[in-house]
């Protein structure tokens, strides 16, 4: 079971107890409120330090009915309250575990960026036709304040990505591709990786691109209907990493400011970038 489902069953089991928990309460204050004659606020409270077993004794019942009542209740409540407070530290314990692995999926994230993802966003942003209607929103991603990033985000994930394929060097693009084959092999080995959908449908979308490349001997005399095809795969593979890429970025700025700092200083869509720190 991923993390997210693990998370969700937990969290659902809780709820589950919680709903259980509060239905047995209410039942015991207005049981006792009936048959012992108790303030609604005195049954409630009665109904509680019965269940979670701390039994004051400043009240108890007197009647038949009223202890044959605090017998089901104890039955009844007490297991669903332990089952309640067992549920809320797993729900914990599983949240804690969930932050681990996205820790762990990022680091991933990171390396791909570092190894495949920003050449191609400098290679493909090179070829992109459309590129100064958003250049400096991608720039402005990395430097505005975090009420801004949404808005920049959401305008930059509606801009339609494209890419001329005509000015696309396709030999060389199958040399890179090829060439990290091994080390995104390598990542789709990482036992975390589906936990990160988006991240696994840009992986997939690259390895496509790659297989697409490989298996053409000529790249130099394609027929315009295989261009047109091959463009899609690389427009897919684009628009996966411009929104991939500023989902990290975001993580780093929050998360690791040294890390963000060097990412945004060599920004693969800002033509002057530099590693320099000037």
């Amino acid at each position: 079971m991923t993390g997210k489902k693990r998370m969700s069953s937990v969290s659902f089991r809780f709820w589950a107890f919680f709903g259980a928990l509060a239905v047995v309460i209410c039942a015991g204050t207005v049981g006792f409120s009936a048959v012992e004659g108790f303030s609604l606020a005195d049954s409630f409270y009665f109904s509680v330090v019965t269940i979670t077993t701390v039994g004051f004794g400043d009240l108890h019942p007197v009647t038949t009915a009223g202890k044959v009542l605090a017998v089901m209740l104890i039955l009844m409540g007490v297991g669903t309250f332990m089952g309640m407070i067992a549920s809320a530290a797993d729900m914990v314990l599983s949240r804690r575990e969930m932050l681990q692995r996205l820790e762990k999926l990022n680091m991933v994230i990171g390396a791909f960026y570092s190894e495949v993802g920003n050449r191609l966003l400098v290679d493909f942003s090179d070829c992109d036709p459309k590129l100064e209607e958003i250049r400096q929103d991608l720039l402005a991603a990395t430097k505005c304040p975090d009420e801004d990033f949404q808005r920049i985000s959401t305008s930059l994930r509606r801009h339609e990505h494209a890419v001329d394929i005509r000015r696309v060097d396709l030999g060389r693009l199958r040399g890179v591709l090829a060439g990290k084959r091994g080390f995104m092999l390598r990542l789709v080995e990482n036992p975390t990786l589906l936990e990160h959908e988006s991240f696994t449908d840009l992986l997939m979308a690259v390895f496509h691109l790659t297989e697409e490349l490989i298996h053409r001997e000529k790249l130099g005399d394609l027929p315009e209907s295989d261009m047109v095809h091959l463009a899609g795969d690389i427009k897919r593979v684009y628009g996966m990493l411009v929104n991939q890429w500023l989902d990290y970025m975001r993580y780093l700025k929050t998360n690791y400011p040294y890390l963000f700092s060097l990412a945004m200083r060599t920004n693969p869509f800002d033509e002057e970038a530099t590693p320099v720190v000037r």
